[in-house]
């Protein structure tokens, strides 16, 4: 069996604020960066993929079922970066 297809976006974005009064090379960096931005699920292979019954023939329980995530939901993180 074959998974699904796997789809990921991030996206980042920073601003440089130089504050010459301090120093010529002061930067406040502001930034924000955003991780699976359009919170699409991607799941892992199906799970048991090899077996789909046990030694007396019997179907195995949850065997093929597509049920884990790849990566995590959507994820944002802010931040202040200072530069001298």
């Amino acid at each position: 069996m074959i998974g699904p297809g796997f789809f990921n976006l991030d996206f980042s974005v920073f601003k440089n604020n130089y504050i010459k009064a301090i120093s010529e090379n002061f930067n406040v960096q502001v930034r924000a960066e955003f991780f699976n931005v359009l919170n699409h699920a991607s799941f892992l292979a199906p799970i048991n993929n090899s077996t789909f019954f046990d030694s007396t023939g019997a179907p195995i329980g949850g065997a093929g079922s597509v049920d884990q995530l790849a990566v995590p939901s959507r994820e944002i993180q802010f931040g202040l970066k200072v530069i001298w």
